[in-house]
């Protein structure tokens, strides 16, 4: 009853609206979590990350019902490919982010995410031969001036942002064209890469952190697991409820939570330039926005408008 009441008086489901804001919430904190392993490298956090994750994401796989799709999904030599591909992407955008977050550099991580849905735009006209719209031009045209703002003023490629912005959209694109759910594609994407993650670690031996480093650092470690897993889960559970429109919104309360992180509490210097070049990307999503939402058409009276465009995956 009340959930029933909750759709009917806002448009849209209060509890997909929560796990939306909530996972988002999460992705935008999570370098306080990779801060606190900065002893640990990169590489290391990654493979750790890769290990646990499957352990996490497997457990819920089967609460959610889908281990025959899983199972099955696993038999499709072609999807198998794809995910193999589309997990490669994703490691690259989780190794940078990790470098980024514990190196002082989580200012440009935050930049990277959010030209990120400019970049996905931009790759759906590209691949996919899908038309942009006046207005989306322009937020692309203002995204790339903001780059080449930082790149004049800095002297040097922003390539961390870069690197971030154009992985994760690659990752969008690939997972977009892919025929699996998003919970099954993500827990096989961890399966190809674990083999990968096992034998890293075992070269790295003593040198890594994990057996050799103190009881906190190793439930860290174990806990990257749960912190892959969770904000996913959510996701995948508010993009099944709400609107495209809405969880494309939400998707900006993430690096605006990086953003936030690396100036108030990690202290990094924020240059004009980089200030600069925040403004301008800032003013190109704004533009976007308002062309998404133009491109929302009425549902009768005294209902809210209802999504029909799509999203890129962030």
């Amino acid at each position: 009853m009340k959930k029933t009441f909750a759709r009917a008086t806002t448009g849209v489901p209060i509890r997909g609206v929560l796990q939306g804001v909530l996972a988002y919430a999460l992705w935008g904190i999570v370098p306080l979590y990779w801060k606190s392993l900065d002893r640990v490298s990169a590489a290391e956090l990654v493979a750790h990350r890769v290990l646990w994750g499957v352990g996490a994401l497997l457990i819920f796989v089967v609460a959610a019902g889908q281990s025959s799709t899983l199972l099955a999904a696993l038999r499709q030599a072609r999807l198998v490919a794809v995910m193999g591909l589309s997990g490669t992407v994703l490691a690259i955008n989780w190794g940078v982010f990790v470098w980024a977050t514990t190196s002082g550099h989580l200012l440009d991580a935050s930049l990277g995410y959010f030209i990120n849905p400019l970049v996905s735009i931009a790759l759906g006209t590209l691949v996919l031969r899908e038309r942009l719209r006046p207005l989306q031009w322009i937020a692309i045209a203002l995204a790339m001036m903001g780059v080449a703002v930082l790149t004049w003023r800095v002297g040097r490629v922003p390539w961390t942002a870069l690197v971030l912005a154009f992985t994760f959209g690659t990752y969008g694109l690939i997972r977009k064209v892919a025929k699996v759910k998003a919970l099954v594609g993500s827990a096989i994407e961890t399966i190809l890469l674990a083999p990968v993650a096992v034998v890293y670690l075992g070269v790295l031996g003593s040198q890594g952190a994990f057996g050799h480093a103190d009881a906190a650092t190793h439930l860290l470690l174990i806990g990257t697991g749960v912190v892959t897993a969770v904000p996913l889960v959510l996701f995948t559970s508010a993009a099944r409820e709400l609107p495209l429109t809405m969880v494309g919104f939400l998707q900006y309360l993430a690096p605006t939570g990086q953003f936030l992180v690396a100036t108030f509490m990690f202290r990094e210097p924020l240059a004009n330039a980089q200030l600069a070049a925040f403004v301008l990307i800032w003013i190109g999503l704004a533009v976007f926005s308002v062309d998404l939402w133009r491109r929302v058409p009425p549902r009768g009276p005294g209902r809210r408008r209802q999504a029909r465009v799509t999203m890129r995956p962030a």
